[in-house]
């Protein structure tokens, strides 16, 4: 599909079923606690998925990759495209840098998903660090990924809930140290990143972390 509007992309991962492949997400971000997106543009990508989002509510993937390519609120990193756009994200991950680029083949949802929920699920051996997290009630499991390169590293986040890993969000950060890696096993334990689970609302606090890699 190459060229495909964000329209003709979203109709056709809700075709294909690729939102499963995502969990759940607020639209509100924490960082400046307000929409990405008008609460319209958020009701019509719903409509074009296909999905009952109820505000704030509603799929990550639908949010985070094509919300964030609409989004032109600026945050205290940028605007959330730029992860998509400007190669930095598709790099750190060992792709080309125009991997995800919303004019490339196929769908973007379903080339980011291609990239990030096999790191999510199996973890490669040379993560710089892999934190598991649980929601207080057991049902739920969260997992940060954190993959790097000399100068450059990404965070994958993701949520499993009856036994399948979905991808929330994946972002590549300004600069990654081992103060950063530290910073995140120290964090109080809670939903990160705009996530949402079926039973948690953002922000909620999860159970001990268990440092895994």
């Amino acid at each position: 599909m190459p060229h495909a509007t964000i329209d003709d992309q979203v109709k056709a991962d809700a075709a294909s079923g690729a939102f499963d492949d995502w969990g759940l997400s607020t639209v509100i971000d924490e960082n400046i606690d307000a929409p990405v997106i008008p609460r319209d543009e958020y009701e019509r990508l719903n409509s074009l998925a296909g999905l009952a989002g109820a505000w704030p509510i509603a799929n990550a993937g639908l949010l985070h990759v094509y919300g964030y390519l609409l989004s032109t609120v600026q945050t205290p990193y940028g605007l959330k495209r730029d992860r998509w756009l400007n190669g930095t994200l598709a790099l750190t991950l060992g792709l080309p840098r125009e991997a995800f680029l919303p004019s490339g083949t196929g769908t973007l949802l379903s080339r980011v998903s291609a990239a990030v929920l096999p790191r999510l699920i199996n973890p490669p051996k040379d993560a710089l660090l892999v934190l598991d997290q649980q929601s207080i009630d057991g049902a739920a499991e969260i997992r940060t990924v954190l993959v790097g390169l000399p100068h450059a590293a990404a965070v994958l986040y993701g949520v499993r809930e009856g036994g399948r890993m979905r991808a929330i969000t994946a972002f590549p950060l300004v600069a990654e140290s081992a103060s950063f890696r530290q910073s995140l096993v120290d964090q109080p334990p809670r939903l990160r990143y705009n996530a949402a689970t079926s039973t948690l609302s953002p922000r909620s606090p999860l159970a001990a972390s268990l440092l895994t890699q």
